[in-house]
């Protein structure tokens, strides 16, 4: 398969969603067998939603989980919901239960962000200085994923970057936790020059509903403060099916 460039922006669009669900397992595995023969890790951050659940569980299947260099995968998260890791709302336990459980990881390859801070900021401090950690971080550099998965709200939000909030400008701190209105709730979330720093973000997208808010971001203005995925940069896949693809120009 055709590697991207460094900076490129990439639409791919399938016709359903088992094929949508297969075709980004395959593309996961690929970049975590090149990632750890290149530089013997792969750096992966992980997305919440039903989407990525079902890539998720697609991956511990026998026939993906004996392709893909578990010991070599370290597990991250773009962004979680403030709440403890045992929690029905939990990013993490949604990966845990559909993946991690499932699969030969060790438990110190698992960088869960700690939600169960009852302080947001504190969250979002510690796991900071995890990724500092991790990652070897000289003051000013930026964490560099070998891949970060995301997701696209209907509003245009990815991650916990949401219109009209601070954390769209950040520029930086690595972890923020901004509250969001709409919910009522802290979030816990990278920022716009982590998520820009990975070598590939890769977007994972279905659905009708969010047809409007892909288009929107994929050809309409640049208005990052009203669709924030637009503030992500660098090398972008699009993987999303046809129904989110609806209104796209170039959907084909």
């Amino acid at each position: 398969m055709a590697q991207l460039s460094e900076r490129s922006n990439e639409v791919r669009v399938f016709d359903g969603v088992s094929e949508l669900m297969r075709a980004t397992a395959e593309e996961i595995v690929l970049a975590a067998r090149q990632a750890a023969d290149d530089h013997g890790r792969f750096t992966w951050a992980l997305a919440g939603g039903s989407t990525p659940r079902a890539v998720y569980e697609l991956l511990a299947s026998d026939f993906y989980r004996e392709r893909m260099p578990w010991s070599a995968i370290h597990f991250f998260w773009g962004d979680e919901r403030h709440v403890p890791p045992d929690h029905p709302d939990s990013n993490y336990r949604m990966a845990r239960e559909a993946m991690l459980d499932r699969v030969p990881v060790p438990a110190e390859n698992v960088h869960r962000i700690p939600a169960e801070e009852p302080d947001a900021q504190r969250a979002a401090a510690e796991y900071e200085s995890v990724l500092r950690v991790s990652f070897s971080l000289a003051p000013g550099e930026w964490p560099r994923f070998d891949l970060i998965l995301l997701g696209l709200g209907k509003d245009g939000h990815t991650a916990s970057l949401f219109p009209g909030g601070d954390a769209v400008r950040e520029s930086q701190r690595l972890v923020v936790a901004p509250w969001v209105e709409a919910q009522k709730t802290f979030r816990i979330t990278l920022t716009p020059p982590v998520l820009n720093h990975a070598r590939r973000a890769m977007f994972l997208v279905s659905g009708e509903e969010k047809a409007e808010a892909l288009h929107a971001v994929l050809e309409g203005a640049r208005e990052p403060e009203r669709y924030p995925a637009q503030i992500v940069e660098g090398n972008r896949l699009w993987m999303v099916d046809r129904t989110a693809a609806r209104l796209l120009r170039t959907a084909g």
